[in-house]
């Protein structure tokens, strides 16, 4: 028996996310029923990918403006983050392969996941599929930066592998899926 029924959902705005107010029943733990209340966005779910030059010992960081970073008081907006972006009705493997060629001009050969992961479960329904992938100059198609009819300005930054530790204890990287997947690169590329 579930613990957890939905009494009824609301729209409260739908643009670039939807935004949607649940009431539910919720039974506690001791047994007593509780009536919660709780507004959930939804922009769907995306894939993120550490890119890593095995030959040359580099890691692939990308650099652009984030809004929602800026206004919470991030000096300028800019945050490094690993290549990432919405699924847009396409298998999370297929969608990862074109954001990364989309934002950094790289065309892997293939990508390997790693896990999924929700990434604010108390207030969005978005998972992110998390992936790994190879890439050196041979893969190179176009210089990357985006998609400007997605308004994308991105910046290429790679690091060498001994500057994943200070990345991650220096509070430089303050992107959640980005710190998992250097810590994924510190234990897997450093270490090994």
């Amino acid at each position: 028996m579930s613990r957890v029924k939905i009494l009824g959902e609301e729209i409260l705005y739908k643009g670039w996310s939807t935004l949607k107010k649940y009431t539910i029943s919720y039974i506690r733990r001791d047994g007593r029923e509780e009536t919660h209340t709780r507004e959930i966005y939804n922009s769907g779910d995306g894939a993120a990918a550490m890119l890593y030059n095995p030959s040359e010992k580099k890691i692939l960081l990308i650099r652009q403006f984030r809004l929602a970073a800026f206004v919470n008081g991030h000096p300028d907006g800019f945050i490094y983050e690993c290549c990432a972006g919405m699924l847009d009705d396409l298998h999370p493997t297929q969608a990862m392969i074109k954001e990364i060629e989309e934002e950094t001009g790289y065309r892997v050969r293939e990508v390997h996941k790693i896990y999924e992961a929700f990434v604010t479960p108390g207030a969005h329904m978005e998972k992110i599929h998390i992936y790994t992938a190879a890439y050196d100059d041979s893969m190179k198609v176009h210089a990357g930066g985006g998609d400007t009819r997605e308004q994308e300005d991105i910046e290429l930054v790679e690091f060498d592998y001994g500057q994943i530790p200070e990345l991650l204890t220096s509070g430089q990287i303050i992107d959640a899926k980005t710190n998992i997947l250097l810590q994924w690169a510190w234990r897997e590329l450093i270490e090994k």
